[in-house]
C-alpha cells in the first residue's frame, strides 16, 4: 500500500524533527535527567509537529536505552509501543470524543498500570474542542494522575482552552517551519525517493506549505504524482492553481503605469482560467511586498523566492516606481483578500480596487 510522503517520513527521533529545536532540547534534557512531567501542552499551527513530538516523547520515556533522549528504536519495549495495537500509548482524537463519558470513562482506565513500559501516556489531539463538562471531568485528573500517566494534550487554538488547564501543564509553542527548513527536508527526502525537481521548484513548494511541513509534503506528493516524480516549475504552479509570476509581474506592473487596459486584459486571461481570486489578490499583495524587499534588501535576500529569471524584473519595477505607491498598491490588495470572502462578486471587487490606485492625473483625464 502506498504510504503519502509525510507519513513515510515520519520523524521517529528527535534528531530528524525540523524547525523545533527549542521544544525537542528541553524534552530531551528532561528524559536524560528523568524530570518526566505530569502533564505537558503542544500547541501551535497545523503540520509542525505536534502529535509527532507527543508520540517519539510517549516512546522515548518508555525507552530502555534512550540515545540523546530520543527512543533506541531497537529494545524489546521500542518495539512493542511502534506496534499499531500498543495499549501503553492512547491516542484520543478530542473532536470526536469530546463528551464527559469519554473523559470518565478515561480516568476510570488510567489506574491500571502500562503492560510494557514505565508509563502509559494519553495523547488527545485537538483538546480545546473538549466541552465544558469534559474538561471539568478532566481537571482532576490532571491535579492527581497516578504516578504511571502522563498526559499529552495537542492543540492549534490554545486560546480556548480553560486557565483551570493552562495552569495544570508545562506549555510548549510550536512554531512555523521556516521556507529554507522545509526545502532542505524536500531535497533530501526527493533524492532518497528519486523524484527529480529544480530548487525554484522545491522552493515554491516549500512556500506554499506556509511553516507547515505536512502541508509542504502533501504538495510534493501531488506534484510528484502529477509530474510523474520529474517535477517542473510550472506544474507546481498548476497543482497550486496559483498564477505564473510573471502574469502577477504583469499585473503589478499595470498597477503601478497606470496601464488600466493592460491589467483588464491579462485580469480577465486569469478569470477565463478559473484561477482563485482570492488567491490572486494575495499574490499581487506578495509581489508588491516584494518589491519592498528588494528596495531594502536587495534582490540577492533570502526572504524572496522568486525564480532568478524574473528577478531582474522585480528589481527594475521597484527601482523604477516610488515606494509610497508601491505599498499603497500593497495595501490595498491586502485589503481587498480579506473581503473577497464576504464579495458575491469577486472579479469586480480586484478590478475596483486596480481602479482605485491609478494616478490623480490619469483620474483627471
Amino acid at each position: 500500500m502506498y504510504l503519502a510522503l509525510y507519513r513515510k517520513f515520519r520523524p521517529t527521533n528527535f534528531d530528524s524533527m525540523i524547525g523545533q529545536e527549542h521544544v525537542t532540547r528541553t524534552l530531551r534534557n528532561q528524559i536524560q535527567r528523568g524530570q518526566i512531567g505530569h502533564a505537558y501542552l503542544f500547541c501551535g499551527s497545523r503540520g509542525t509537529g505536534k502529535t509527532t513530538a507527543a508520540k517519539i516523547f510517549a516512546r522515548a520515556i518508555n525507552c530502555e536505552h534512550p540515545v540523546n533522549g530520543s527512543p533506541c528504536g531497537e529494545c524489546a519495549t521500542c518495539k512493542a509501543l511502534q506496534q499499531a495495537n500498543a495499549i501503553d500509548i492512547i491516542e484520543i482524537d478530542a473532536a470526536s470524543n469530546n463528551g464527559v463519558d469519554e473523559i470518565r470513562d478515561l480516568r476510570e482506565k488510567i489506574k491500571y498500570a502500562p503492560s510494557v513500559g514505565k508509563y502509559k501516556v494519553y495523547i488527545i489531539d485537538e483538546v480545546h474542542m473538549l466541552s465544558v463538562g469534559a474538561f471539568n471531568a478532566l481537571l482532576k485528573t490532571l491535579e492527581e494522575p497516578p504516578s504511571h500517566a502522563v498526559f499529552i494534550l495537542a492543540t492549534t487554538e490554545v486560546h480556548k482552552l480553560p486557565a483551570t488547564i493552562l495552569s495544570r501543564v508545562m506549555r510548549f509553542d510550536f512554531k512555523l517551519v521556516s521556507t529554507e527548513e522545509i526545502a532542505g527536508l524536500l531535497r533530501k527526502i526527493f533524492d532518497e525517493s528519486n523524484i527529480k525537481c529544480d530548487d525554484s521548484s522545491i522552493r515554491l513548494i516549500a512556500s506554499a506549505g506556509e511553516g507547515s511541513v505536512r502541508d509542504a509534503l502533501s504538495i510534493a506528493d501531488m506534484c510528484a504524482s502529477f509530474c510523474d516524480n520529474d517535477i517542473k516549475y510550472d506544474a507546481v504552479i498548476d497543482v497550486l492553481g496559483i498564477n505564473k509570476r510573471d502574469t502577477i509581474l504583469s499585473l503589478a506592473e499595470a498597477v503601478l503605469t497606470d496601464d488600466i487596459v493592460g491589467f483588464f486584459n491579462n485580469f480577465h486571461k486569469i478569470v477565463a482560467e478559473g484561477k482563485n481570486l482570492t488567491l490572486t489578490a494575495n499574490e499581487l499583495t506578495k509581489t508588491f511586498r516584494d518589491m519592498l524587499v528588494v528596495r531594502s534588501c536587495g534582490k540577492d535576500s533570502a526572504l524572496l523566492d522568486w525564480p532568478a529569471n524574473l528577478l531582474d524584473k522585480l528589481e527594475s519595477l521597484a527601482n523604477n516606481h516610488d515606494i509610497v505607491r508601491i505599498n499603497r498598491a500593497m495595501q490595498a490588495f491586502s485589503k481587498v483578500e480579506g473581503e473577497l470572502k464576504y464579495s458575491t462578486n469577486p472579479q469586480l471587487s480586484i478590478e475596483t480596487t486596480a481602479m482605485s490606485l491609478l494616478s490623480a492625473e490619469v483620474k483627471k483625464n
